[in-house]
């Protein structure tokens, strides 16, 4: 090695650590361990087996299961006794069904925060299910049901948490919220919406907010052995399009050319056979990458060191793969499909419905453009039921305090995760309704998701480990106490 280079090396070891960023806090001597008794922990999962068997479904805006919902609203009353207690924990119903805490920290000069979750889940017919989807059940160490994933798990440990922390006596220096929404599943405009307008009204601006979302993603990514904690900074925007093709009816002894069936299923198969653009390279997707790049062996993590060549092929790659495919584009996908009142009758209308998930580097009118021009059909009309843009990025550098929280807790529950990267959420979450209050919006869980799992999210056999509920329940007991401790990092220069 040239000389030149051992004395450059040598400079750089002495002021790189010059650079370095020190953090400091306060209160160290109050941090409460997260050891719980066989009692607690055993209470802890019999009241999530609880909120599973209590069947909170939201069919449609207007077709929610009510009658579950107040049920689930006393039951979280029963469950955590001291919560409601507490003298400076203030408790509010929002739109009938969703419910507001406010919880008043001794130190005021620090800007409160938000955890969120919500307590509707999606329908679970009982077909296919290993057991009944709303049994709660404990198998093979494992608790079964809708919304064991998504999302009453995340509501109940942030609530165990709480609970957990008030037995100990714990008082919080920062002011925290916590909002759970009632119809996340159909858009919680009766929920979320309006605890977010409600805290605009009395002034209310947040550090950051921390939602549902991402996961410990392992075995999600081709090459990559090694599990990774992706912190969502921004989620896809969405469109629910309807298709609708009218023609006159008439008797099926004579059909026309073409039928409304005919022209509105040919115009879906262009659809799914024409994908929009990829839009890798655009958004957080790359920066991903490159944290991760240590992870992969060679030569795949040369690759990922140098997508300023290799991109393209990354790009390609990522197709590939049906869940890092929604990564880099806009996905669309038919959901409902409705036509025919009689077997011998040319039907008169065909409707069909697609869900799309925006890219955050694409607008919906630009998604609207593209969506008419594949299909290039004018006898296709088009009526946009609901659609929202993606959200803004929110920041993920060391200055940004929620995002360092996260980390930092990831880092000491899951000593094992070696790579925590922001991402991109592919799903819609109940966070979009805050961006009036704060910038910072995480969505992460701190959970463990294998792509068997992310299929039953919505799907079939849903399930939780008891182990990793309780980790997640230790988790937010540990980030509430990190909020207080932790302060902005000060840039700190050593002398030489």
């Amino acid at each position: 090695m040239a000389p030149q280079c051992v004395c450059v090396l040598a400079l750089a070891a002495v002021l790189l650590p010059g650079v370095s960023t020190m953090y400091t806090g306060k209160g160290r001597e109050r941090h409460i361990p997260s050891q719980f008794s066989q009692g607690e922990r055993f209470a802890m999962k019999e009241a999530l087996k609880g909120a599973i068997q209590i069947p909170t479904v939201s069919f449609s805006p207007d077709d929610i299961n009510t009658t579950a919902l107040a049920e689930f609203g006393e039951f979280i009353r029963t469950v955590f006794p001291t919560i409601f207690k507490t003298r400076f924990i203030q408790h509010e119903v929002i739109g009938e069904y969703s419910h507001l805490f406010t919880v008043q920290g001794s130190d005021p000069s620090l800007q409160p925060y938000m955890l969120m979750a919500h307590s509707d889940v999606v329908p679970a017919p009982d077909e296919g299910w290993e057991v009944p989807p709303f049994s709660g059940l404990e198998h093979d160490g494992f608790i079964h049901g809708r919304g064991t994933l998504d999302n009453k798990n995340s509501l109940m440990a942030i609530l165990q948490a709480l609970e957990l922390l008030l037995i100990r006596n714990y008082i919080p220096r920062r002011s925290f919220f916590i909002a759970l929404g009632h119809d996340e599943e159909v858009s919680g405009q009766n929920g979320a919406q309006k605890i977010s307008a409600l805290l605009q009204a009395r002034g209310v601006k947040l550090a950051f907010i921390v939602d549902e979302g991402n996961f410990i993603l392992d075995g999600f990514i081709p090459y990559l052995k090694t599990p990774f904690a992706m912190i969502a900074v921004s989620e896809k925007g969405g469109i629910n399009l309807r298709l609708q093709v009218n023609m006159t009816p008439g008797h099926s002894s004579a059909p026309p050319k073409e039928t409304s069936i005919g022209i509105l299923a040919a115009a879906i198969s262009r659809l799914e056979q024409t994908p929009l653009p990829n839009m890798f390279g655009s958004g957080p997707l790359k920066t991903t990458l490159q944290e991760l790049a240590n992870e992969f062996p060679f030569p795949a993590n040369i690759v990922l060191r140098n997508l300023w060549l290799f991109g393209p092929l990354v790009s390609r790659l990522m197709e590939r793969n049906y869940i890092t495919n929604a990564l880099v584009r806009t996905t669309m996908a038919l959901t409902m499909f409705n036509a025919g009142v009689k077997m011998n009758v040319i039907p008169p209308m065909a409707q069909a419905i697609i869900n799309l998930r925006i890219h955050p580097a694409q607008t919906v009118q630009e998604v609207l453009e593209l969506v008419k021009n594949i299909v290039a059909d004018d006898r296709v009309q088009f009526h946009v039921l609901t659609a929202f843009d993606p959200l803004p990025v929110s920041p993920s550098d060391h200055q940004a305090l929620g995002y360092q929280l996260l980390r930092q807790t990831i880092q000491s529950i899951f000593p094992e995760v070696n790579t925590v990267a922001p991402g991109i959420c592919i799903g819609n979450t109940d966070s979009r309704h805050y961006t009036n209050l704060t910038t910072s919006i995480y969505r992460f869980n701190p959970v463990y998701l294998h792509p068997q799992d992310f299929r039953s999210i919505h799907g079939i056999n849903e399930k939780i480990s008891v182990q990793a509920y309780e980790t997640q329940v230790k988790f937010i007991f540990e980030f509430i106490q990190n909020a207080d401790t932790y302060q902005e990092p000060i840039p700190h220069l050593h002398e030489l």
